[in-house]
């Protein structure tokens, strides 16, 4: 399987994008993805978005994306976060 590049957006590319950011690396340790995780503030997310497999978000992205996105929200608040995880690996490993 070839190297997944997931970006991950939040309001200011820090916090929320840390948390999500470290679930999704041991998902992938856990699957045997390799992949490659960036962090960044939605408002930057276009400058990140070049070649990427995945964009996890946990604010609104506000327009449409060629690449999939998935609502990263439930890393946040505990609800759904399984099911996301779940969602993420299988896109992944297309």
């Amino acid at each position: 399987m070839n190297k997944k590049k997931i970006v991950i957006a939040c309001g200011t590319g820090i916090a929320t994008s840390t948390v999500v950011a470290d679930k999704i690396e041991n998902l992938c340790k856990r699957e045997g993805i390799d992949a490659l995780i960036t962090q960044c503030k939605v408002s930057e997310l276009d400058a990140y978005i070049h070649g990427a497999d995945l964009i996890v978000t946990t604010t609104v992205l506000g327009k449409k994306s060629d690449v999939p996105v998935i609502n990263g929200l439930p890393f946040i608040t505990g609800i759904g976060e399984e099911e996301v995880l779940k969602q993420i690996a299988e896109e992944l490993k297309k």
